[in-house]
């Protein structure tokens, strides 16, 4: 078995997620005493957080490639990145370290593709729906049509994810919110909607859309199992 390496504490809830996931996934494969041979590198979500919205992204980058050098060193055998908007830093991880590093949106997007879809809605950070280091790879490499939400829609997404989830804090008021966000994506023409932050699985499951769901947070750590029991 692999040793993965989790870039994790981004936030900590979803990290948490990340460690649950791998562990039960190689124990249903494996038998009732195997678990996941793995790494965590775990930052202060607060430093992260104030970086992020002063733009700080070349400060962001170097904490990142130091944190997968760091795995790099202890054993790694391969990196995950646990949330989707530090991904905006996959690039330079990439070229900084010699293990590989696997892409979020990569089993994201081959979900999807296996589902026979298309045109998705994405749910994310405002730094996920509005960049293009995101969807530009879904589009470029994996030829998705990907709807984000309007202005006002996109600062409620991110208000909840910051405010709320990050904290572990499931309200059904903010779970009617993303239901009423999806509906739009889905009226504009959504096929699907990719739950494109790692917190966001803690607040939806399959009954709040009227069209699937792809949980990055799952299909990621699925596709570590399938590269670590390789």
């Amino acid at each position: 078995m692999k040793m993965v390496g989790l870039i994790g504490g981004m936030s900590w809830e979803s990290s948490a997620e990340y460690y649950r996931l791998l562990n039960q996934g190689v124990r249903d494969r494996w038998g009732p005493t195997a678990s996941a041979r793995c790494l965590l590198w775990s930052f202060d979500f607060a430093e992260i957080e104030r970086l992020q919205h002063a733009g700080d992204w070349d400060a962001l980058t170097e904490g990142m490639i130091d944190a997968a050098r760091r795995l790099e060193d202890a054993g790694a055998d391969l990196l995950l990145i646990c949330t989707n908007t530090m991904h905006r830093t996959a690039p330079a991880i990439e070229a900084a370290v010699g293990i590989p590093l696997l892409h979020i949106a990569d089993p994201t997007a081959a979900a999807i593709r296996a589902a026979g879809l298309s045109r998705v809605g994405l749910l994310g950070t405002a730094f996920t729906m509005k960049q293009d280091f995101y969807r530009g790879r879904l589009r470029d490499r994996h030829g998705l049509e990907v709807i984000v939400p309007p202005t006002e829609d996109r600062a409620t997404v991110h208000r909840i994810i910051y405010d709320e989830l990050i904290a572990g804090i499931v309200s059904p008021a903010s779970r009617d919110a993303y239901r009423a966000v999806i509906a739009r994506l889905v009226a504009a023409g959504a096929q699907a909607i990719i739950l494109g932050c790692t917190e966001i699985m803690l607040l939806l499951d399959a009954q709040d859309s009227a069209v699937p769901l792809f949980d990055t947070t799952a299909l990621h750590a699925r596709a570590a199992i399938d590269a670590a029991l390789a």
